[in-house]
């Protein structure tokens, strides 16, 4: 891949581009990717470099080593002067990123693998098509530990997999399969045939290659609908399929399809 950032917070987040995808990956595999304070920046800041960037047109997820991500970094909590204080900006600092990769208005793939814990779940809850490699275990985590869910999983998790579901992962610490997770709805595929993060980026560049503008919008749109009245989503639908039928690309696929 090209266009790597030298720079990137070092080396925490990578963040690369190619194919019009930009890939973000977590990079402390030592620490089964766990993210403490300066992470937790770096990856708001790749997420803001991916947004700016008119060349991007998907991103792409992923953590490096044999885990995606641990959650957050209880090691670096438990080092800091102030524990609670710690803990809280630390969440502030990591939800503010994911609520900005949530809000991107171009589609965001994932890839992961071995353990997908804590903080990581609300990580790709914020993502839209998430490939699990099959052994792949998701566990929340909070409660093992005596703490409780950050990042605004509270509210993504049971949109994502019904209120029992996301009760009985949070109260009990359960841990979740690969295939559960893909019968639940917390993942959209399980890569049965290869590598998930090679599967995702090829995703990731079809979707690239694709309509952009109809494709980040309509993530907007069903991302947004949860903070919607139905009158207010219908309403949002027709201004924006308005735009979408007045760019030059949707026009010719129009055409192409109405020509058939």
């Amino acid at each position: 891949m090209t266009d790597t950032n030298p720079t990137a917070a070092c080396d925490l987040i990578r963040y690369e581009n190619s194919d019009a995808v930009a890939h973000i990956e977590l990079n402390r595999p030592q620490e089964s990717n766990a993210i403490d304070q300066p992470t937790a920046q770096a990856l708001e800041m790749a997420i803001d470099r991916a947004a700016a960037d008119e060349a991007v047109r998907a991103i792409l997820v992923t953590g490096a080593g044999k885990r995606f991500c641990a959650g957050g970094d209880l090691r670096s909590m438990l080092a800091a002067d102030d524990h609670a204080l710690y803990l809280e900006g630390l969440a502030e600092t990591l939800d503010r990123a994911l609520r900005k990769l949530a809000r991107l208005e171009k589609p965001v793939v994932a890839a992961v693998q071995g353990a997908v814990a804590g903080a990581g779940i609300a990580l790709i809850l914020s993502c839209d098509l998430v490939i699990a490699d099959p052994s792949t275990k998701f566990v929340l985590a909070y409660s093992g530990v005596g703490l409780t869910p950050d990042c605004g999983t509270s509210y993504l998790l049971p949109r994502a997999i019904g209120q029992q579901r996301a009760l009985a992962m949070a109260l009990t610490n359960r841990a979740v399969t690969a295939d559960e997770a893909l019968a639940w709805g917390l993942i959209a595929e399980v890569a049965t045939d290869g590598s998930p993060t090679k599967r995702a980026f090829d995703l990731a560049k079809s979707l690239a290659a694709g309509p952009h503008l109809a494709l980040g919008q309509t993530r907007r749109l069903i991302r947004g609908g949860w903070e919607s009245t139905r009158a207010e989503v219908g309403a949002e639908e027709a201004r924006t399929i308005a735009r979408a039928i007045a760019t030059p690309g949707a026009q010719n696929l129009v055409e192409k399809f109405v020509a058939r």
